[in-house]
């Protein structure tokens, strides 16, 4: 087991893409409050169609925000070069121009166990765009539960797959708790070596783009579990609980949080 995992909050992004829009001042109270977590890696928007998803329409708005948190990496998500693409061959475009920025280009691989349009993934595909990944200079590559279906053994399996298809890049993991499994299956992920995994507050979050995928997992819960397993994350269990207490506020109706609801045990 490693003794730290990152953790990257995607609240902002993948939390809030499947609510109406809240307005952009909402959005940086909520920042502010993730950011008192301590957490070092949020995703912050996506830039992709308002007209699909209207939720994060102000993108370039909260991006020209973020300079005001310098000890945070962001990262936004980008579905081809031109904000849609669905083919490995612009993953070079896309890292080409990641880095011409100075920044670091990551390959992120949707629906990795199972597409709610075609059913169970083959493993075979995935292990080939991680492999497309590495080659075309990505610098690290994702797995992603997108719809909340996979489980411990599955989660193993797969990763035990890809790993050697990627060298040393680092590899993460996105899970939903759609089904109930997502805990576990992030803890299956750092059990087989993964050391970065997405988490969002409250656990608010789903893709607007494949039915029935909701809730990731929620950061505080994770977070719970990795520390009383003596796995450090960096991150403030009371302060990641008041973020999701600002995340249910601004969305304005209940979140799946078992933290959020039950608080931390007594410690002592």
């Amino acid at each position: 087991m490693p003794e730290h995992v990152i953790i990257r909050e995607v609240c902002l992004r993948d939390g809030l893409q499947l609510e109406d829009p809240i307005p952009l001042s909402a959005k940086l109270e909520l920042l502010e409050a993730i950011v008192a977590t301590g957490v070092q890696e949020i995703e912050a928007t996506a830039f992709v169609s308002p007209s699909k998803v209207p939720a994060l329409a102000d993108a370039p708005e909260l991006a020209a925000a973020l300079s005001a948190f310098p000890d945070v990496e962001f990262s936004a998500l980008v579905a081809g070069a031109g904000g849609a693409g669905r083919s490995t061959a612009l993953i070079a475009d896309i890292v080409s121009l990641a880095h011409a920025s100075g920044a670091t280009a990551e390959v992120i691989i949707a629906t990795a166990w199972d597409c709610p349009f075609d059913g169970p993934t083959d493993p075979s595909r995935v292990v080939e765009i991680a492999a497309a990944a590495l080659e075309l200079g990505a610098d690290r590559v994702a797995i992603a539960d997108t719809i909340g279906t996979t489980t411990p053994r599955r989660v193993t399996d797969l990763i035990t797959s890809v790993r050697p298809a990627i060298g040393d890049l680092p590899l993460g993991a996105h899970f939903h708790n759609t089904r109930g499994a997502g805990l576990a299956s992030a803890y299956a992920a750092v059990q087989a070596g993964v050391t970065r995994l997405d988490a969002s507050v409250g656990g608010l979050g789903g893709c607007p783009f494949a039915p029935g995928a909701t809730g990731n997992i929620a950061t505080e819960d994770l977070v719970y579990l990795l520390r009383d397993s003596d796995i450090a994350t960096g991150i403030d269990l009371d302060r990641a609980i008041d973020a999701a207490r600002v995340a249910q506020r601004v969305v304005g109706h209940e979140l799946p949080s078992a933290l959020l609801r039950a608080g931390d045990r007594q410690m002592g």
